[in-house]
Order: C-alpha cells, then sequence, then structure tokens
C-alpha cells in the first residue's frame, strides 16, 4: 500500500482527499501545515505528496524547495487555487512533479497519482518492462527473451522517453530540448531520423508502436497482448 501525504490548511479539501485515497486503497497521512508534513516525514515513509500553495506560515513552494534540497525524492503534486504560467514556473523550479488547478476532479487526481507513482518507480528501477521488452537504461539496451540489443545514445533515451509516458505526444522541438539539450544545433529534423530507425528496429515487436500523430509529434503506444 502506498502512503500518500496530503498538506492542504482547509479541512473540506483535506477530508475529501482522504476518502478518495481511501477508496483507491492508499494510506493516507493528512497534516493542515507544512510542520506537521514534516513532522510525519521524520517517522513515516512517504511515496508521494500532495500539497496545497497558500497555507498558513510556511508555503508549498516552500516545504517542496526544502525537501529536494534534503534529498527527498519521492513524487510531489502540488494542488492550488494559483494558475498563472508564473506561479506554476515556480512549482516546476522548485521541484513538483506536476499541478493540478482547484476544483480538482477527483478521477483526474486519481490518474495523476498513479502516473506519478508509476513513473517513480521507473526512474527508480532505471529501467521499462513493457510484456517481454525490458529497457536497462544503465546500459542503454533493450532485451525480448533472448534478444539483446544496445542502442546510440539518443536513439535509447528517445525511446526510454516515449516509452516512460505511453499515449502521450511530444512535439519533435520537445524532444529535441530534453534529448538533445536546448542549445543544441541540430534541426528537428534529426528526431524524425530517429524515429525512423528505431521503427526499423522494433517494428516487427509485437509489444508497441511509435505513431506520428500528423502535425504534432509522436507517441509510444502498447499493443494489445
Amino acid at each position: 500500500m502506498f502512503n500518500i501525504l496530503v498538506v492542504e490548511d482547509d479541512t473540506n479539501t483535506r477530508k475529501l482527499m482522504e476518502a478518495v485515497l481511501l477508496e483507491e486503497r492508499y494510506a493516507p497521512m493528512l497534516a493542515s501545515n507544512a510542520q506537521e508534513a514534516l513532522d510525519i516525514l521524520d517517522r513515516q515513509h512517504i511515496d508521494l505528496m500532495i500539497t496545497d500553495i497558500m497555507m498558513p506560515g510556511m508555503d508549498g513552494f516552500v516545504l517542496t524547495e526544502q525537501l529536494r534540497e534534503a534529498g527527498y525524492d519521492f513524487p510531489i503534486l502540488m494542488v492550488t487555487a494559483k494558475e498563472t504560467i508564473k506561479d506554476k514556473r515556480k512549482g516546476f523550479i522548485v521541484g513538483t512533479d506536476d499541478y493540478m488547478i482547484k476544483p480538482i476532479d477527483n478521477e483526474e487526481l486519481v490518474l495523476r497519482i498513479k502516473a506519478l507513482l508509476r513513473r517513480a518507480k521507473i526512474v527508480h528501477e532505471r529501467k521499462i518492462t513493457i510484456g517481454k521488452v525490458t529497457l536497462h537504461y544503465d546500459s542503454m539496451a533493450v532485451s525480448r527473451e533472448t534478444e539483446r540489443i544496445t542502442l546510440p545514445q539518443k536513439e535509447f533515451l528517445l525511446l526510454y522517453k516515449l516509452l516512460s509516458y505511453p499515449d502521450v505526444i511530444f512535439t519533435r522541438m520537445q524532444l529535441m530540448d530534453e534529448i538533445w539539450g536546448y542549445d543544441s544545433q541540430t534541426d528537428e529534423h534529426t528526431v524524425s531520423v530517429h524515429i525512423g530507425r528505431l521503427r526499423e528496429r522494433f517494428g516487427a515487436w509485437p509489444e508497441f508502436d511509435i505513431v506520428t500523430v500528423r502535425g504534432l509529434g509522436y507517441k509510444a503506444v502498447k499493443r494489445d497482448e
């Protein structure tokens, strides 16, 4: 069972989140402010934290920043009424993993929690497994049964990114910035070339497809087993 810390000063919102988490069979830990959250963290393992921003005393930005500086690497989801791009940017800079605007949709909250926990598992294990296929981050290799292919770094990172977020569309520019770097001198056509190479290597494998979304970019799709 996953332990989820909810840091929220509004009593009704805190109780609602508790009910949603219990229904999904998570173990909610409740705090009404940042200090209570820190006290819980001193005595309890936490798998994910949901925090408000505007709270008395230490706000969610400062709490998140302090936890990251202290080495806590669990996923953090900010849930807040502050919805400007400036606020979102600040949240990601201090170390949040995702951001939701109040009033929250309970179903969306659960979906985001599940996605964050899945990504955290991928990060910690440094591998992705889809059916018989495993991507091994440390060796830049992809294996399926007795077959093992070591990929060039950019090809592996591109495939790893797409399969970490199945069904999520990434633009060529997003992939270029993340895999090649913001200051790369190569153009977006490089992404298309590498996608083509991945399709040549893995097009016959039944576990996944790399799909072109016309006018947008690419996504990985898991095939039905």
